[in-house]
């Protein structure tokens, strides 16, 4: 009963005070400020938003300059003589005047290489792990002076 009453005085004294005018415009007041002050941080989230926006094109378009320009140059070195000598030599083997075409079977190619990657991915010769050791004694023999 007592929080009733002490609430009821609370109520009227809110009521007088709105009444009166200086404190009536007091809160009016901050309202506004709080209205525009939310309206000006919503704006600037929009433009931060669409810079955003703007900055992820831009990079999007000068990487697709970039690849235009790369397919640009690709087309002018297909279009070339240095190209065309290329393409005749590998796809044709034809040779220049005076020049001689000698075919050697891969097999016998690649027995004198090693560690060579082929086309499917896979290596020819010793294996990854041994390269690897072939490489920490090749710098163990450097460091403490050892000739093979």
């Amino acid at each position: 009963m007592q929080t009733k009453i002490n609430y009821q005085k609370k109520i009227s004294h809110f009521l007088n005070r709105m009444s009166d005018v200086r404190f009536s415009t007091q809160v009016l007041f901050v309202i506004i400020v709080l209205l525009i002050s939310w309206s000006g941080v919503k704006s600037i989230q929009a433009n931060y938003g669409l810079q955003k926006q703007i900055n992820e094109l831009d990079q999007q378009n000068k990487i697709s300059q970039m690849e235009n320009d790369n397919l640009r140059l690709q087309n002018e070195y297909y279009k070339s003589n240095q190209y065309l000598e290329l393409s005749a030599r590998r796809n044709f083997g034809l040779a220049a005047p005076g020049e001689k075409v000698i075919v050697i079977p891969q097999s016998v190619a690649l027995a004198y290489v090693a560690n060579v990657k082929l086309g499917n991915g896979q290596q020819d010769g010793s294996s990854k792990k041994t390269a690897i050791q072939n490489n920490a004694q090749s710098w163990l023999n450097f460091f403490l002076n050892r000739n093979r």
